[in-house]
């Protein structure tokens, strides 16, 4: 049996009654727990290894492989899937020297369909909605999370409704939202307003919110620990590094572990460490000065669009599960140092979007502090794809750059042989 929970009251909900925006009536954000006492983990385990080699089913979604962790009392007929998560994990000797660590891989969850980690939780979301009667779905995005709603509810043959900040954002974002066919609702103001709006209005403008208030994003998101746990034959490493914005992230993470650990999939928590970027790192202040309660960042900016996020809504999610639960620390880091760790990463041939970065950036920040010993093991979570924002990609590489480096980079050939002899080695 699953149930709405209230971590700021205790109070308790069916999952039958539906609370859209999913605020208990204390206001507190609500979370599903599963009551687990029933399963056969070793049974379990067989039949996610059987779902690996399914083709074009349901179960053959890396979400929807561990459905009885998620949201087992779904009917089959509402799961709406492209096929999400299978994602790659990568071991990069190359991005593990320059973080510092003897041994490093990349979950690149900027291989899912809409090319980011949100396809694992809107999945879910927009599955779950439908199945309470909903056709139209709604959220406030700079980006990620917007593009991965319209592509859902298109496939679900639904309409999306994005609010929209009108600065600071990814145009490319906002273009592959425009391309999945969503309304969109540019506003002057932040992130933080728009949730604020939806709290309030969603439910009387008959909108089903898929921002990471929705508990059921959370939910499907921990399939992502889920996947890394069944890639690495249930055997974690130290670390596991993720950035940090509306900290829906952080919190699936934790929460799934936990999930793990109680089922006896794993025998220990790994420690997490959630990034952020120094302009937008509310979540970090509050954790590295000891404090209980956030005090949001109330005009926050990174160049890593995806975390410009002031007053993420999960932070006492992310606190509990992850940061407590697993002794987990948290850091902040440069936009300089993201961009710096991103290209490597793009570099590798893997690459990224800025807010990916963040994750390699701050491993390599807790390793040179010492946090993080430089025998040990981690998993950075690559979040977007490097294709999200290429505005960043030509700052970088060229707009900043003087002519003499942009010669080294982009570099005015004539098509004969003695030319090119000077450029290409061994020609």
């Amino acid at each position: 049996m699953s149930y709405f929970y209230c971590m700021d009251c205790s109070r308790q909900y069916k999952l039958e009654a539906v609370r859209n925006p999913f605020l208990c009536e204390c206001k507190g954000l609500l979370e599903v727990i599963h009551d687990f006492r029933s399963l056969d983990s070793e049974r379990l385990k067989r039949e996610f290894d059987r779902r690996l080699s399914e083709r074009m089913t349901n179960y053959s979604s890396g979400v929807w492989r561990y459905k009885e962790l998620i949201l087992p009392e779904l009917p089959d007929a509402y799961i709406t899937t492209k096929f999400e998560g299978n994602t790659g994990m990568y071991d990069s000797d190359r991005v593990a020297k320059y973080a510092g660590i003897r041994k490093l891989m990349l979950k690149a969850q900027s291989e899912n369909p809409s090319g980011s980690f949100k396809d694992n939780g809107m999945t879910v979301a927009v599955s779950h909605g439908r199945s309470a009667g909903y056709t139209r779905f709604t959220c406030t995005s700079t980006g990620n999370t917007s593009s991965s709603l319209a592509m859902y509810a298109a496939i679900a043959g639904c309409s999306s409704y994005v609010f929209l900040p009108n600065r600071n954002i990814s145009m490319n974002k906002v273009l592959q939202t425009l391309a999945y066919g969503a309304h969109l609702l540019s506003f002057n103001g932040t992130y933080d307003d728009g949730i604020r709006f939806s709290e309030t209005n969603s439910e009387i403008l008959g909108l089903y919110v898929c921002n990471s208030i929705n508990p059921f994003r959370i939910e499907g998101q921990k399939s992502i620990i889920f996947e890394i746990a069944h890639q690495l034959r249930w055997k974690l490493p130290d670390w596991i590094i993720v950035p940090g914005g509306a900290l829906s992230h952080a919190t699936a993470l934790g929460k799934g572990l936990q999930d793990l650990l109680d089922l006896g999939f794993i025998d220990r928590l790994p420690k997490v460490a959630v990034i952020q970027a120094e302009g937008a790192n509310p979540f970090h202040r509050m954790v590295a000065q000891g404090e209980s309660k956030l005090t949001p960042e109330l005009q926050p900016f990174t160049r890593a669009s995806a975390m410009n996020i002031g007053n993420p809504p999960s932070w006492k999610k992310a606190l509990h599960y992850t940061v407590r639960q697993t002794n987990g620390v948290t850091a902040s880091v440069t936009d300089e140092e993201i961009m710096n760790a991103k290209a490597v990463i793009d570099q590798s041939g893997i690459g990224c979007e800025p807010a990916s970065a963040a994750s390699v950036a701050g491993l390599k920040k807790l390793v040179e502090e010492g946090v993080v010993d430089r025998e040990a093991t981690a998993v950075c979570l690559l979040t977007g794809n490097m294709l999200k924002d290429t505005d960043a990609i030509r700052e970088y590489h060229l707009d900043s750059m003087s002519e003499g480096i942009f010669a080294n980079k982009i570099i005015p050939v004539s098509l004969d042989f003695e030319s090119l002899q000077g450029y290409v080695p061994n020609l």
